[in-house]
């Protein structure tokens, strides 16, 4: 099986710094060019199916890479992570070491806990290896869940682990990996 993840393209609040979490909102231009972009790289890559994110923006993406030629499914488990109060905020007031301690799983501000993105992310490649073990999937969802998804298919021990923000996922962010 291989897996291909991919960050949606660029939206307006990306633009700006700000926060979205669960806002539904739009790729604007520059996100529509970066797909554009990232579609011809991918030309040449079988791709099975692509599972995305419910929101507009994954959406969009998907349809960009793959249109009508690849079967386009939606999963709730590819959601981005609830920021809480955070969400339209300008990032820097987002303190991602703190929402990121895997010990601390802190959910202040009303921010969905760590342990429980990477345990609906756990399920959700759990019940993908089963569905898809011989099919090459793309994935098209959110910075958090993209950084959950590398750290579980590397096998990070995510309880030991020092930096779980290491990976830096910029929009359209690709990443390919074979899983056995």
């Amino acid at each position: 099986m291989k897996i291909y993840l991919v960050r949606h393209g660029q939206t307006d609040e990306n633009d700006k710094g700000k926060l979205q979490g669960r806002i539904n909102t739009s790729l604007n231009e520059n996100g529509i060019r970066q797909a554009k972009r990232l579609r011809e790289q991918l030309k040449d890559k079988s791709i099975d199916i692509c599972i995305t994110s419910p929101m507009k923006r994954t959406w969009e993406t998907a349809m960009i890479l793959v249109g009508d030629r690849v079967y386009i499914e939606e999963d709730a488990r590819l959601i981005e992570r609830d920021l809480g109060n955070f969400e339209g905020k300008n990032r820097r007031e987002y303190d991602i070491k703190k929402y990121w301690d895997y010990q601390k799983n802190s959910s202040e501000g009303n921010v969905e806990r760590i342990q429980d993105v990477i345990s609906r992310n756990t399920d959700f490649l759990e019940d993908l290896k089963k569905r898809y073990p011989e099919k090459n999937v793309l994935i098209v969802s959110h910075a958090t869940i993209i950084r959950v998804l590398d750290h579980l298919l590397k096998g990070t021990d995510l309880k030991k682990a020092k930096n779980l923000t290491a990976l830096t996922i910029d929009n359209m962010f690709f990443k390919e990996y074979e899983v056995k």
